[in-house]
C-alpha cells in the first residue's frame, strides 16, 4: 500500500476529534494506490479550538491536495471553502474537501449519498417509506436530503437542539418532495430508523432510541464507523431488524470520494 510512498506523494489528511476512530486512511490510501496515484490519507487529531491554526497550516502546505472531515468540524471547516457544491453550499456543510487550480478549497458533502446507498445495499427500500432520522448536525442534515431524493414518503426528524431540528425540517421541507417534520425519538410506525448522531462512540451512551420501541419490520442504520457493531444496532439485531453500520457507509463511499479528491466528478 505504501510501496510508492516518497517525497513526491501527495497529501489527503483526514481531521476530527475523536479521529482515532475512523477507516478512511487505509482505504482511500489503498484506492490512490489502485488507481496508480501517490497519494497518501492519513489520520491528524484537531481540536474544534485548533481548527482556524490547522486550515491555515493545510493551506501553505502545498503537498496537500484534499481534506477529509469529520466530526465536529464540518459545519465549520465549510467557511474555508472559496466553492462549492449544490448541496454543501444549501446546508453550509462539508464532507471533503480539494485544492482548487488557484489554491483555494472546494468543498462537498457526500454523508447522505454515502448512508443511504450502504442502507440500499444491505436490504433498504427507502421509496415510499416512513422515517425517523436522530441528528440533525453535518451528517444528519445530508442524510435528510439524500432521504428525501431516494423518495421517502414521510421523514421526522429528532435532534436534542430544538433550534437545529426547526431549522432542518424548514430547509428540506423547501425541497418540495415528502412529509418533513421535528418529532420525538420514537420510531413507532416507522419503516427505517436512522442514527446520525454520535450515541454510541463512548463506553456509556444511552441508546438514540429506547430498545423496546423497536419491531423486526424496520430497517435501522448508523452512522459510526469502527466500532463494529455498536449497542444500537446490538438493540435492533435482537430486535430482529436488518441493519448497516458506518463501515458499509464508509466502503459505499470510497469511489465517489477517490472521484472526487482527483477531479473526476
Amino acid at each position: 500500500m505504501l510501496d510508492h510512498l516518497s517525497g513526491e506523494s501527495r497529501l489527503f489528511p483526514i481531521f476530527g476529534d475523536p479521529i482515532r476512530y475512523v477507516q478512511s486512511p487505509k482505504r482511500l490510501t489503498t484506492g490512490f494506490a489502485a488507481r496508480g496515484h501517490n497519494g497518501i490519507c492519513i489520520p491528524m487529531q484537531v481540536a474544534e479550538a485548533d481548527l482556524e491554526v490547522a486550515m491555515r497550516a493545510f493551506a501553505h502546505t502545498s503537498n496537500v491536495d484534499g481534506l477529509l472531515v469529520t466530526m465536529p468540524h464540518k459545519f465549520t471547516a465549510f467557511a474555508y471553502c472559496a466553492t462549492s457544491s449544490e448541496t454543501a453550499k444549501m446546508l453550509g456543510v462539508v464532507s471533503v474537501i480539494r485544492r482548487n487550480p488557484d489554491g483555494t478549497w472546494h468543498g462537498d458533502m457526500l454523508d447522505g449519498y454515502a448512508f443511504v446507498k450502504a442502507q440500499k445495499d444491505a436490504g433498504a427500500k427507502p421509496e415510499g417509506a416512513r422515517v425517523l432520522l436522530l441528528g440533525a448536525g453535518g451528517a444528519g442534515s445530508a442524510i435528510a436530503i439524500a432521504l428525501i431524493d431516494a423518495g421517502v414518503r414521510e421523514l421526522i426528524i429528532h435532534d436534542t437542539s430544538e433550534e437545529r431540528t426547526n431549522k432542518l425540517v424548514e430547509l428540506v421541507s423547501k425541497l418540495g418532495r415528502g412529509r418533513v417534520l421535528a418529532g420525538p425519538a420514537d420510531p413507532t410506525g416507522c419503516d427505517m430508523v436512522c442514527n446520525a448522531t454520535p450515541m454510541g462512540m463512548a463506553d456509556g451512551d444511552p441508546l438514540p432510541v429506547a430498545s423496546h420501541l423497536l419491531s423486526s419490520s424496520m430497517f435501522v442504520g448508523d452512522v459510526i464507523a469502527g466500532h463494529g457493531v455498536t449497542p444500537f444496532l446490538a438493540a435492533a439485531q435482537a430486535a430482529g431488524c436488518k441493519t448497516a453500520d458506518g463501515d458499509q457507509m464508509v466502503e459505499a463511499v470510497q469511489d465517489i470520494m477517490l472521484d472526487f479528491m482527483l477531479h473526476k466528478n
